[in-house]
């Protein structure tokens, strides 16, 4: 999945993903939500077959990539956990 940067500050960040949907988006922004360090997390959809969906964080403290980071983690070892269950 491409993402592309559409504005960084110093406690923001708002980027686009390329060919995303809501079933990426709303993991990854409910994940962001559940951390202390994050005053804002939120998806914005325009025109489905036009736009590209993005995603603006705002952060109390610290840096915005690294909760992203962070949230991208726990989402992906939920997922590696659900798999390995399934397998069995």
């Amino acid at each position: 999945m491409e993402l592309k940067l559409l504005k960084k500050g110093k406690q923001s960040i708002e980027f686009e993903l390329m060919d995303a949907d809501k079933t990426t988006l709303y993991p990854l922004v409910e994940e962001l939500l559940n951390d202390n360090k994050v005053e804002l997390a939120r998806y914005i959809v325009g025109h489905p077959q036009l736009d590209n969906p993005k995603i603006v964080v705002k952060v109390k403290e610290g840096k915005p990539q690294t909760v992203i980071k962070k949230a991208i983690k726990k989402i992906e070892k939920q997922f590696k956990e659900c798999n390995e269950t399934i397998k069995k």
